[in-house]
């Protein structure tokens, strides 16, 4: 076998071609890891918004809340269903909440988009202990105020703290808080109060949702047969969690069939890349390869160190491309969700799933790209190496 460092000497020799090859594939792995990371960070934030002893009730046959609507004199039917949990005054926990999409302008970029504005009851911060206001106060109720993601804050115009915006022409809301919810898509959300919404819209005496907590997870099927089997009312009970899993499949395929596609494309072009090093490093060293048979290594062990050469070439292009595609962590990505069509700011996650897959396809293009190479290096005549 031929010894490793014979691969590292000849790679620092020639420094050129290394950083431009191993540079070459570096943005490949860098493109591969941010796409995947993005589709991460997709599912991730929505992941977190559901949790696994909620439920929410939409009309039947309705994939998000934009599109369902749930009659006000149903939602206590919905509440004392089996299975919802009851605070310690004995009523229900849950919330029937309004959901509607209104085209603001963005800052920075010519052209509006669409941001979720959630119409919420005075409970609301009770049933999501998670939210949290990190400036400003919470609205009054039946107040024209509102609480903003801190995740969209001040990317749209006017949603930022003391600033104001319009629900609808000639009805301005006042900023006068910025809430966090630990990462979940809730943060890319307006929150004003449900009654001020409804009239703006005009959605008097109906809802988007209702959402309940449950006793236990294992109550959901009890909770679901109890709303369901009342085919008068027309309502659906999902698992908060799959829910959100469902609203995060669209945009998280879409990022990552988007980010392979540009990846392959890249890939080709670094494969080639390390072809044409390989193949220079072979015709380069012609005596070097002459004098290694004549020493007695075999063509297998003049091809394995070739090919390892190759793979030592895109694990550091891999490891370079994988570090600065770790950067993207801090980096937060706005997209409109295909399932509620509107705006969410969405963060790169940097999964230790993404770096060994985008670290494992670099060693793959090593391999492919220095196959060849290796082949024609092994079948050099001893004898013809040495005399040219």
């Amino acid at each position: 076998m031929i010894p490793l460092r014979y691969n590292v000497r000849s790679l620092a020799v020639r420094k050129a071609t290394t950083i431009a090859t191993a540079g070459g594939i570096g943005l490949v792995v860098f493109v591969l890891a941010s796409s995947l990371m993005l589709s991460a960070g997709i599912r991730k934030t929505l992941g977190t918004t559901g949790k696994p002893e909620n439920a929410i009730v939409l009309r039947m046959g309705s994939d998000a809340e934009l599109g369902s609507v749930v009659e006000d004199s149903t939602v206590p039917l919905v509440l004392a269903a089996p299975g919802v949990r009851v605070d310690e005054k004995g009523q229900p926990i849950g919330v029937a909440e309004i959901v509607v999409v209104g085209a603001m302008e963005k800052l920075g970029a010519k052209g509006v988009t669409n941001v979720s504005i959630r119409g919420v009851p005075d409970n609301v911060m009770a049933f999501r202990p998670e939210v949290h206001v990190v400036a400003g106060r919470l609205p009054r109720p039946g107040s024209d105020e509102a609480l903003v993601g801190a995740r969209i804050r001040g990317r749209i115009r006017g949603l930022d703290l003391d600033q104001s915006f319009e629900l609808k022409k000639n009805r301005p809301v006042t900023v006068v808080g910025v809430f966090d919810a630990n990462g979940s898509s809730y943060e890319s959300e307006v929150w004003v109060d449900r009654e001020l919404l409804r009239q703006a819209y005009n959605r008097m005496g109906i809802v988007s949702s209702v959402r309940v907590r449950l006793d236990s997870p294992s109550k959901f099927d009890a909770f679901r047969a109890g709303v369901e089997n009342d085919k008068r009312l027309g309502l659906q009970a999902v698992r908060e969690t799959t829910f959100y899993e469902k609203q995060s499949e669209g945009a998280a395929t879409f990022v990552g069939i988007l980010g392979t596609i540009v990846s392959i494309f890249f890939a080709a072009g670094a494969m080639i890349g390390a072809m044409i090093t390989m193949y220079a490093a072979v015709a380069n060293r012609q005596r070097e390869i002459g004098t290694l048979r004549a020493l007695g290594f075999s063509r297998s062990s003049v091809l394995t160190s070739f090919l390892l050469e190759a793979v030592i070439l895109s694990v550091i292009g891999g490891g370079l491309g994988a570090a600065l595609s770790m950067t993207m962590g801090f980096v937060h990505f706005s997209m409109v969700n295909f399932a509620s069509w509107s705006e969410i700011v969405f963060s790169f996650d940097p999964t230790p799933r993404v770096i060994v897959t985008a670290l494992t396809f670099a060693c793959g293009m090593g391999l492919v790209g220095g196959l060849l190479p290796a082949i024609h290096a092994a079948r050099t005549s001893p004898l013809k190496a040495i005399r040219g």
